[in-house]
């Protein structure tokens, strides 16, 4: 039904779109006056971006949706065995993928071993469009492995994946745009789904804070988890975002950023005021 040549276009078609309107809406509607600017830090976001790209391509080309089509067409997963097709299998599917991904996030925090590679994307000191895929090669691999399992696991139907894919591109995008949003919309929006005032809080050097919203999409998992904050205790505006003064300058060197994973792990403390790298 698909091809994947059709699919990558789907793709990054929708991508390009969302962060073309994103990127216009930070220059005219800004969330944060920026302390560092697009200049100093988008070299370092893109040269992750078009790497991770370049990578997924050459290691893994078949693609989360092409494991779908494998599954379905071998009967493989939970509903190749049941099998259930449709709606009900498809909205299934994109609530456990969105669950998954949620639970991956979780253990990125948790895991010493995956905070390491996970540090890159918090190490930008501030936080919009390009943030949202700032993300070491190494996690992108592991990330791709992990829902790899997932979608072989459930087998369901190939256009909920396909949704689940376009879907997690752009509301990863759209949640970490630095875009100011009535705070009434806001507040009716993360009801269901995350917002960027509601993710932004996410990479606040206060660890409580870090350790707080790993939604991407939905917003109800933080809720169910007990793993939600609504505000900033600083508010967005005075919040300091990154790792702290120990490492967030650095990053905005692509060499220093890619080596990050092999530094020392700073242990993460729990204190209200701390920031991650231990200071």
């Amino acid at each position: 039904m698909f091809e994947q040549f059709d699919i990558n276009q789907i793709r990054m078609a929708c991508f390009a779109g969302i962060f073309l309107v994103m990127a216009l809406l930070e220059a005219g509607l800004p969330r944060r006056e920026l302390k560092s600017g697009r200049l100093k830090r988008w070299p370092t976001n893109w040269g992750f971006i078009l790497l991770d790209s370049l990578l997924v391509r050459l290691i893994f080309p078949i693609g989360g949706v092409g494991l779908a089509l494998l599954a379905q067409e071998r009967g493989w997963g939970l509903f190749g065995t049941l099998g259930w097709s449709g709606w009900g299998a498809g909205v299934i599917t994109f609530l456990l993928l969105d669950l998954a991904v949620w639970f991956q996030h979780l253990a990125s925090h948790k895991v010493p071993l995956f905070w390491r590679v996970h540090r890159v994307h918090h190490a930008d000191s501030e936080v919009d469009a390009t943030t949202a895929l700032r993300f070491h090669p190494i996690e992108i691999l592991l990330s791709f492995v992990w829902k790899g399992l997932v979608i072989v696991a459930l087998g369901g139907p190939v256009e909920a994946v396909l949704i689940f894919e376009i879907v997690l591109n752009a509301s990863a995008v759209f949640g970490h745009a630095n875009v100011r949003i009535p705070r009434r919309l806001d507040w009716l929006l993360r009801l269901v789904i995350v917002t960027p005032d509601m993710h932004r809080v996410h990479h606040s050097v206060i660890c409580r804070e870090t350790d707080s919203n790993y939604g991407f999409y939905l917003s109800v998992w933080d809720r169910l988890f007990g793993t939600y904050i609504d505000q900033p205790e600083k508010g967005h505006d005075e919040m300091e975002i990154g790792l702290g003064p120990a490492m967030t300058p650095k990053a905005h060197s692509f060499p220093f950023s890619l080596a990050i994973p092999f530094f020392d792990n700073a242990q993460r403390k729990s204190g209200k005021g701390r920031s991650w790298n231990g200071k």
